[in-house]
């Protein structure tokens, strides 16, 4: 096997792949990354894992055989160098913060995501915490350019007028008044529905079970993620009394490109990047469940490459937890077949939407919640799959 001209393949993929080394692990290629962090600063990526995963890895995987596909990556920061820790208190009350989120060794070197494990998540709740804390604001750009322990550290005892540590109460942040305002499109929403399900019908034979267990009530609606097809599929199959009150939680690079943002801006979506404005973003996709009305939120927070369930991410059953509002998982089966990765010309495939009895949070942590509803999905998917994983 050939590993330098698969290097090759995945650095030509990516500005942000600075070095590769790919070496076979039990006879099957496994590559080990350096980001050109550089790169990364200057184009504000603090999502750094994601971005080389689905843009240099996975659209590499896409390109060849299963033989050659990468079975596993790992992406490495510097070295780590042994030095001394800052001895004061600015720098004790970081690393006792950071040590509630990671169970990883915190050293001055460390890097935030790629050593400690940090999504977007912690890097909201860490934003708040340093301007709370410390009076010192971050935002998304600036945070791209101290992603390093010893980095963070220096700009705030630079720049920190107090120290004062305070706990991030995430319900606080959630209902926090923003200046957005949801733009409904009712006639839109008909004109979307009524268009595209007997088109669906017509060319997936669409199939949609268990809408007796949606709701009339406010809820999120949480699908798993095949294609591109997803969101078109929920909103066709939803009961217009439902869909005229649901907004969809898309990404902003993908839907609001000169193809899609006119569909976007008129079909109740609120886009989102997962590289700026965190902190605005998830306040903003909680306004249609503080006025009353649905979110349709993908859990696994990016389309399956190969039809299996990604990891599902938090975010959705926070905001169950925040607002006390059930959810509805989804599981769409057959839009992989009809439109999967690299696809850009849909196949005449079967399609099936089902609508699964709801989950209400009160009792259940935020795992436990993520963990039900991903298990709910596997259980259907498994149960009465339109295609075996075979195909």
């Amino acid at each position: 096997m050939n590993l330098e001209k698969i290097e090759n393949g995945v650095s030509s993929l990516s500005p942000y792949v600075k070095n590769i080394k790919v070496v076979l692990r039990d006879n099957s290629p496994y590559a080990i990354i350096y980001p050109d962090f550089e790169a990364l600063k200057e184009a504000k990526v603090i999502n750094i894992e994601s971005e080389i995963r689905w843009y240099a890895v996975e659209l590499y995987n896409l390109e060849v055989d299963d033989a050659h596909k990468i079975c596993g990556y790992e992406i490495i920061s510097d070295p780590l160098v042994t030095e001394d820790e800052p001895n004061n208190e600015v720098y004790k009350v970081l690393k006792s913060y950071i040590s509630t989120v990671t169970k990883e060794e915190i050293l001055p070197s460390s890097h935030l995501e790629l050593d400690l494990g940090f999504d977007s998540l912690d890097y909201v709740e860490l934003f708040i915490f340093i301007e709370k804390s410390f009076g010192v604001e971050i935002d998304e750009a600036r945070f791209s350019k101290i992603m390093k322990m010893h980095l963070l550290y220096e700009y705030i005892q630079e720049h920190q007028t107090y120290i004062d540590v305070k706990t991030v109460q995430w319900d606080e942040v959630l209902r926090e008044n923003i200046s957005e305002k949801l733009i409904y499109s009712p006639v839109a929403m008909f004109l979307f529905k009524v268009l595209l399900f007997p088109i669906f019908k017509l060319l997936f034979r669409m199939e949609v079970l268990g809408r007796e267990n949606l709701l009339s009530s406010t809820c999120i609606i949480a699908p798993n993620h095949q294609s591109m097809l997803d969101g078109f599929l929920i909103e066709s199959s939803l009961p217009y009394a439902i869909v005229k009150n649901s907004f969809f939680l898309a990404y902003k690079q993908v839907f609001g490109t000169l193809l899609l943002k006119p569909i976007a801006k008129h079909g109740q979506n609120i886009l989102i990047d997962a590289d700026q404005n965190l902190k605005h973003t998830m306040q903003y996709s909680a306004l249609p469940l503080k006025e009353g009305k649905n979110l349709v939120i993908f859990p696994e927070g990016a389309r399956s490459r190969d039809r299996e369930l990604l990891e599902f991410r938090p975010f959705f059953a926070m905001l169950a937890k925040t607002f006390n509002v059930p959810i509805v998982p989804v599981v769409i089966d057959g839009s992989f077949e009809a439109l999967g990765s690299g696809k850009v010309i849909p196949s005449l495939k079967k399609v099936r939407v089902t609508y699964l009895k709801p989950i209400y949070p009160e009792s259940m942590t935020e795992e436990q919640i993520t963990a039900k509803v991903k298990e709910a999905i596997a259980s259907e998917m498994q149960r009465n799959p339109v295609y075996s994983k075979a195909l």
